[in-house]
């Protein structure tokens, strides 16, 4: 399984149009080679370079959706996936772009196939879907993208 992006390639900058000191919108993502047997998909983004004065686990997530279709080949830009969203480390729910508070951050889209659809409720939290996929990750993708504010 694979994902990837027509705006950055694999540990190449974001482009800013995707970040808060541009549009904020999601960037195109592509999905292909979904295996055999998956019931459902889910997506989180985040930035594991937060400093621990601003986030003592060093954590932030950007992104989280669970139970997309199986199906699902892409996510175009400007666009929520079909699928329930989650709640980010902002406490709302949809995309939030890029915006690191000291230096170059890495953000990871991590795309999950899961052997089943998830019991739960919309806004979960990152932590929640972690736990209801234990046991249910058939195979897992990741694209990850750079970012740095100047100015």
């Amino acid at each position: 399984m694979k994902i990837t992006s027509t705006a950055f390639e694999h540990g190449q900058e974001i482009p800013s149009r995707h970040t808060c000191d541009g549009e904020g919108v999601n960037p195109p993502l592509a999905i292909t080679d979904v295996p055999e047997g998956t019931r459902s998909l889910a997506l989180i983004m985040d930035d594991p370079d937060v400093p621990t004065h601003i986030r003592e686990d060093g954590l932030w997530n950007h992104w989280v959706v669970f139970d997309m279709p199986p199906s699902l080949d892409r996510i175009p830009e400007k666009q929520e996936p079909e699928g329930i969203p989650g709640t980010g480390t902002n406490g709302r729910t949809g995309y939030f772009g890029p915006c690191p508070p000291d230096r170059e951050h890495r953000y990871f889209f991590r795309l999950y196939a899961l052997d089943t659809r998830l019991d739960l409720r919309p806004g979960a939290t990152r932590e929640q879907l972690d736990e209801a996929m234990e046991g249910h990750v058939i195979e897992k993708a990741e694209l990850m993208g750079r970012y740095e504010r100047t100015g």
